[in-house]
């Protein structure tokens, strides 16, 4: 098998964990949440969740680097938005960064504050629904990589 096809497989399987796991925890648990007025089952969602979803993601990156070092994408070429693929490459790069500032905010702010103040319940909501959205557009981008970018 071509490397290139092993880590992409790879890279789909971390998507699907990745994308999968926030579209269940936008479309089913966040809503019992709010129905519930019970941030446990999120706090609940959360600490099983990350156990496979951090590595997921992980794993993305890590195979995401390599496949753009074979596309002849190297790190001096990303945001240089000169050939189809870099632009793929340096949008994934932005959203992943985006999704980073989305975690140490949800992780050092939020989170802390909703284990005693429901208020922040909003805040959290909308955290997760723009990960999620990130997270789909990223898979969306990566799809066009099949196509010769964008």
């Amino acid at each position: 098998m071509h490397e290139l096809h092993l880590l992409l497989i790879f890279h789909l399987i971390g998507a699907t964990i990745w994308v999968g796991g926030h579209i269940i925890l936008s479309l089913v648990i966040l809503p019992q949440v709010w129905k519930e007025k019970s941030v446990e089952k999120l706090f609940s969602f959360e600490s099983k969740y990350e156990r496979i979803g951090l590595p997921a993601l992980l794993v993305m990156v890590i195979t995401g680097i390599r496949m753009s070092y074979i596309y002849i994408i190297k790190i001096s070429n990303w945001f240089n938005f000169e050939n189809p693929i870099e632009r793929v490459v340096s949008l994934k790069l932005i959203c992943l960064a985006t999704i980073v500032l989305f975690a140490l905010s949800a992780q050092f702010y939020v989170l802390p504050r909703l284990k005693t103040d429901n208020t922040k319940l909003p805040l959290m909501t909308f955290h997760i629904i723009a990960v999620t959205t990130i997270s789909i557009l990223m898979l969306i981008l990566g799809s066009f990589v099949r196509y010769g970018g964008i």
